[in-house]
């Protein structure tokens, strides 16, 4: 089965060893997305349904190429700094995600490596045969 690497160009690729998607045969995994400006740095700072507008943007990128697309999701992670503004996140989600409906986690943690970021999405795909 053959294995295929997306980059979404994140300088922390590199420094980490990791990929923003792996694709193997129909099944597609999008690693922890934060909301990374195109031109670098932090994508609607303090805000939540920006910065997760932002994240759903690179994964969809991320999933084209990967040859899948946002309606092969399959379940999607919202990790949050602060679980009060979840409603935020849950918006932008559902504008996304409406007709999909995959299955969901929200979750809180710490902290993320940007202290600026206060989402991060994964999401996982299955390519129809």
């Amino acid at each position: 089965m053959s294995r295929k690497l997306v980059s979404s160009g994140s300088y922390l690729e590199p420094v980490i060893g990791f990929s923003r998607a792996v694709r193997v045969g129909n099944i597609v995994a999008v690693g922890g997305t934060a909301p990374i400006k195109a031109e670098g740095g932090t994508a609607a700072i303090g805000d939540v349904y920006g910065q997760t507008r932002r994240c759903l943007e690179i994964i969809a990128k991320a999933l084209t190429d990967a040859g899948s697309s946002l309606e092969h999701v399959t379940r999607t992670r919202i990790i949050l700094t602060d679980i009060a503004l979840w409603k935020d996140a849950a918006r932008a989600h559902a504008e996304a995600f409406a007709t999909v409906r995959p299955v969901t986690t929200l979750m809180q943690v710490t902290a993320f490596v940007d202290p600026d970021w206060l989402v991060e999405i994964e999401v996982d795909a299955v390519i129809p045969d």
